[in-house]
């Protein structure tokens, strides 16, 4: 344990003031000397050109300050679905959570993909209801749609009065000299030893009621709800002492081997990659050579700094739970592992999957092998772009959440990098599987030396299975260095099926096979797998899938007619709406493809009363008429001459 730090991720649905909130906690922690403004464009944690034009947190900002002799580590997520990939990375190394939410919106449509996120991996979390001045502002009623669509486990420690109003103020309704019923009763549902004397009608004091919630906070058995206006600084030096009073300290070792988790990578013009790490245990230090043990590899730590937005201090050394940035480990990538594997590390966690993909291309054709380098830079920052360079095609594709994404992207190649590109429209990710069993052989002998003959068994499996590997053959057929080839071999040679598209929920069994003594070599498997799969795809022939996203619609009930003949004219499916106080809440499975623009459709048609909240459902099988084949990009290794040519480097 390290009581002396707290790990605090701030999340929000985008505009509900995250941004602001953070601010207040630099100014008020003496950090920075005025008080940086969203509209004004002069924040510390958004430092982007494109996030000061667009007033919108696109990227995650890391922060440190001190208060009450505590070191804060906050980092400020991006609230824009588009974005969630970082937010993603965020999660695994939080130790507890700002949930902030609009007094007038409510609980929006990202707030309870986020609430939920936050819920499975059992981060401790307040909830800090803001913006309660503005007109339209009904705490109450907010704190209503938390118990219904977050949790009813709430502890709210605060009241407020003239909500809506330059006036507004708040009150603390839980210290020595308040004991409020409801939170008592709150804490006693949470700890059976209270309960027990809250049920005698034993007297319970303060401090005894108080270092329960505390517990029952860490355990995310409470959360606690404050309230006020960061915009006017109010109540955010009230969730800065409960952030310290309630949330947890770092479970962590410094007397035990080195276990640290990369979770963002950025670049610097002078010091090249830093890799932003969490360290579970252990102590790294400037100059120390280290393992990462993902990779493998072992490279030298240059620099320890304390992140600060786009600041930085050497601090020469970090210890067991701190969050820092590691300058000098070039080939470190988002997820790598540095010392050692441990329990403590984190699982992953998706909040949205990408599922458009784009050309990128230059504006001017010189610019082309600089474009390519660039997306090659920000998919390391940014895993979930998967960049693909299709060499042969001189194309340029990135995966993306949304429109806004791809703006913001233009914007960084133009002002980081100094060049102009342009985009395609996105096109929906499809994905293709066996409609059957079938069998794909491949001979390679000729020309010699090579040698590599097999013969796959390819089977359909159910939808989301993946991709299920297994050899049947002896090591006397094909020895085992071969056949690792083959298994390492197998994700390549998925990417792109007889339609297009990467091939998935399928299982490939590798189930005769030959080598030779004196012409095989590892790399005649790597070049035959690829062929051997495709010739067993061509037998089986494909079938189609297209992504789903779910979807929970919350209207008017005027609106309920309209919004379901929309649902079916794109081809979805809907369960019995909800009723309540004349509106309705509808969930049900959209396709992305004829849904793409629903959003805005419906914010027109409700004239933006409507909330919408989507999530990735999963795949299904689809037409070829109602999807989108498309011509394989690249040497098909159905093309076997051109193949071979290719793999041997004879074709240029």
């Amino acid at each position: 344990m390290n009581p002396s730090i707290r790990n605090i991720g701030i999340l929000a649905h985008v505009d509900a003031g995250k941004t602001t909130i953070t601010e207040n906690f630099l100014y008020l922690s003496g950090n920075t000397k005025q008080l940086g403004s969203v509209d004004a464009g002069t924040t510390q944690t958004d430092f982007l050109d494109v996030e000061r034009e667009r007033g919108i947190s696109v990227r995650s900002s890391n922060t440190t300050f001190d208060w009450e002799g505590t070191k804060f580590n906050l980092i400020d997520t991006p609230g824009h679905v588009d974005f969630s990939a970082d937010v993603e990375r965020i999660l695994r190394v939080l130790d507890c959570a700002i949930l902030v939410i609009s007094a007038v919106e409510g609980v929006q449509a990202h707030t309870e993909t986020l609430w939920n996120a936050l819920q499975n991996l059992k981060i401790p979390t307040i909830i800090f209801i803001n913006k309660i001045d503005r007109v339209g502002s009904d705490v109450d009623l907010v704190i209503k749609e938390i118990k219904k669509e977050l949790t009813d486990k709430l502890a709210v420690l605060y009241s407020a009065s003239d909500e809506s109003s330059s006036e507004v103020c708040i009150e603390p309704v839980w210290n020595e000299t308040n004991l409020n019923d409801s939170i008592v009763e709150v804490i006693a549902n949470a700890d059976e030893f209270i309960l027990e004397k809250y049920l005698d009608e034993e007297k319970l004091t303060f401090t005894e009621l108080n270092n329960s919630f505390v517990k029952a906070v860490h355990q995310c058995d409470i959360f606690p709800v404050l309230m006020g206006s960061a915009k006017n600084s109010l109540g955010v030096k009230e969730l800065l002492d409960a952030s310290l009073q309630y949330l947890p300290a770092p479970n962590v070792d410094e007397t035990k081997t080195l276990s640290a988790l990369v979770y963002k990578v950025t670049h610097e013009k002078t010091m090249g990659s830093i890799a932003h790490i969490k360290i579970y245990n252990g102590v790294i230090k400037n100059r120390e050579v280290i393992i990462n043990t993902t990779q493998n590899i072992e490279e030298k730590v240059t620099q320890v700094r304390k992140l600060i937005s786009n600041k930085f201090e050497d601090i020469g050394e970090a210890k067991a739970g701190d969050i820092v940035g590691i300058c000098g480990l070039q080939n470190t990538r988002v997820g790598d592992v540095l010392g050692v594997f441990s329990e403590v590390l984190p699982d992953e966690i998706s909040l949205r999957t990408p599922l458009l993909t784009v050309q990128v291309k230059s504006e001017n054709d010189k610019d082309y092998p600089a474009l390519a380098e660039a997306l090659q830079i920000l998919s390391k920052e940014d895993p979930s772009l998967d960049f693909e360079w299709l060499r042969e095609d001189k194309e340029l594709h990135v995966k993306i959440m949304g429109w806004i994404q791809i703006e913001v992207i233009e914007k960084i190649l133009e002002n980081r990098f100094n060049i102009k590109a342009k985009f395609d429209d996105p096109t929906v990710i499809y994905k293709e599987t066996p409609s059957k069993i079938g069998e794909g052989f491949v001979r390679y002998w000729m020309p010699k030396p090579c040698w590599a003959i097999m013969k796959f068994m390819i089977e359909p499996s159910e939808r989301g299975s993946g991709v299920v590997y297994e050899s049947k053959i002896s090591v006397d057929d094909v020895q085992r260095k071969y056949q690792n080839e083959v298994e390492r071999t197998i994700p390549k040679a998925l990417k792109q099926g007889i339609k297009g598209w990467e091939v998935t929920d399928l299982k490939i069994t590798l189930i005769e096979g030959e080598d030779h003594q004196v012409h095989s070599n590892p790399g005649d498997f790597i070049v035959a797998t690829p062929m051997g799969i495709m010739d067993g795809l061509t037998n089986t022939g494909t079938t189609l899938l297209e992504p789903l996203i779910s979807f929970k619609i919350s209207a008017i009930e005027d609106l309920l007619g309209a919004i379901t003949s929309d649902i079916t004219q794109m081809r979805g499916s809907f369960e019995s709406p909800e009723m309540e106080n004349e509106k309705f809440i509808l969930s049900g499975i959209l396709p992305v493809a004829t849904s793409l623009d629903f959003p805005v459709r419906l914010s027109s048609r409700s004239g933006g009363k409507a909330k919408i909240s989507t999530k990735f459902y999963g795949y299904q099988e689809c037409s070829d008429v109602l999807g989108q084949t498309r011509e394989f990009k690249g040497i098909s290794p159905l093309d076997t001459s051109k193949w071979i040519l290719k793999a041997r480097k004879a074709l240029q």
